[in-house]
């Protein structure tokens, strides 16, 4: 038992350790985030524990009678909970999972299994405690989604059918407490097994329904799977670039996983968030889906309106701005290295360009064109996929370089004021961004070769 459990057990006599902590124990796995049921008065026996542990108590809002001991180095938190209802065992039968509705006795030994819990951890198996259990919370069909992908667990066909039913009421769930079942489901290591379990349930269906409508898009010949499955192989390629960075990056991999690895919003790293770009990046295509009079399937716009409802998805399931933001600049941006890949050789002003235009996100979306591609698989995509790749090797090369070392003008903004005789202003920021290009294309070296340069704009333009 860890160390603040052996505190906690000389300060109460009945308590349990219950929970996710109970499972992994048995599981064998880490963890530092503990709840306990208490049998006795919580708030008193919380700050008795913060005191005699080396944590602050504080009461949990959103937890009737619930406190939080937090160690002061941050190395572990415990839930203490009251009692719900007069024994342990009634208090086990109120929770969803029979993995979830075992007991642990604080300061001693054994468990508390009333519905056979560790003889399904044994099977690895899911199984509901009753028959109510999701109907008394909907949004336990997404924990279960989430456990059976975060633990490899099968689903028992009786709770499977149960969450299946309860499903289309997740939409009655706080936004809030769904959108942290589905980030622990996209950044699961089986992602894939959880979000195809979250469809059969019709989770998806009730929680993201414009991914679901993906379903049945027909794309063009260049393409092999409608516009559903292709999400879901754009999400696989985009994972394996980023567990195995150097496939892309080569000998640049140890920088690009740091970055990969960066916090970003919302608890996820940026690795994790391209996967929410690689979710949503196609999620315009339903409504954009034209034929031209010769038969060809097309998806003009698709970029720009799927950027807008990416963000109206995520602002609906209350992420954070920034999180909103990033994936609609993904979202956005996705098809401008296919572009480019026609104009290879690219000039120093295109690669400016481009860089420059997708900024923040050139690095991550340089990514997702690649996943994008090699999950497209149509008419000539062997060759199509060997340029792409030769280009965007290129490019993540200069977006890790401009990433690390940002292109500057060659002369400060108030010393070209002074040489142009202007004031400093909107012309002067319009100059100096002219000059960061010209600089970065190899076009213009120095301050005086950066001011003939702006006199020269300035004639042009007749200021």
């Amino acid at each position: 038992m860890s160390d603040p459990l052996r505190t906690l057990a000389g300060l109460v006599d009945d308590a349990w350790l219950v929970g996710g902590a109970v499972r992994d124990r048995v599981l064998g796995r880490d963890t530092a985030d503990f709840d306990v049921a208490v049998a006795g008065r919580v708030p008193e026996t919380a700050k008795a524990f913060g005191r005699s542990a080396g944590g602050f108590a504080f009461e949990l809002s959103e937890t009737f009678g619930g406190w939080r001991v937090v160690a002061h180095n941050r190395t572990w938190q415990v839930d203490l909970l009251p009692l719900d209802g007069n024994t342990i065992e009634e208090d086990l039968s109120h929770r969803d999972l029979t993995v979830n509705a075992i007991a642990a006795p604080i300061g001693r030994e054994g468990y508390v299994d009333p519905f056979g819990g560790l003889e399904d951890l044994r099977r690895r198996r899911l199984r509901s405690v009753r028959d109510d259990a999701f109907q008394r919370d909907p949004l336990r069909t997404m924990r279960l989604a989430r456990l059976a992908c975060e633990l490899g667990f099968d689903v028992e066909e009786r709770t499977r059918a149960l969450a299946r039913a309860s499903a289309p009421r997740l939409t009655e769930v706080a936004p809030e407490r769904v959108f942290i079942e589905l980030k622990r489901v996209i950044v699961a290591d089986r992602v894939l097994e959880g979000l195809e379990l979250m469809d059969r349930l019709g989770v998806i269906a009730a929680v993201l329904p414009e991914l679901g409508a993906l379903r049945g898009v027909e794309q063009s010949r260049f393409h092999h799977l409608d516009v559903f499955e292709h999400t879901l192989a754009v999400l696989t390629e985009t994972i394996a670039l980023e567990r195995e960075p150097g496939r892309l990056a080569g000998a640049e991999a140890d920088a690009l996983g740091r970055l990969l690895a960066e916090p970003l919003a919302n608890d996820l790293t940026r690795g994790q968030a391209l996967r929410f770009g690689a979710l949503l990046h196609d999620i315009a295509k339903p409504q954009t889906r034209a034929v031209t009079p010769q038969g060809r399937v097309t998806f003009m716009g698709h970029d720009v309106a799927g950027a807008t409802l990416s963000a109206d998805v995520l602002g609906r399931l209350r992420a954070s701005e920034r999180l909103r933001e990033h994936v609609a600049a993904l979202t956005r941006h996705h098809l401008r290295l296919g572009f480019l890949v026609h104009e290879m050789p690219l000039t120093r002003r295109s690669v400016y360009e481009y860089l420059d235009g997708t900024s923040p996100v050139a690095v991550d979306v340089t990514m997702l064109s690649v996943a994008d591609r090699l999950a497209t698989r149509g008419d000539d995509s062997e060759r199509a996929i060997a340029r792409h790749l030769e280009l965007a090797r290129q490019m993540l090369s200069e977006a890790l370089a401009w990433v690390a070392n940002p292109p500057r003008p060659p002369i400060r903004g108030d010393e070209l004021a002074e040489a142009l005789g202007i004031r400093p202003g909107p012309l002067v920021g319009g100059l100096l961004a002219e000059l960061r290009a010209a600089s970065f294309s190899g076009e213009v070296e120095g301050p005086e070769e950066a001011i003939e340069r702006a006199r020269r704009l300035i004639d042009q333009t007749g200021r």
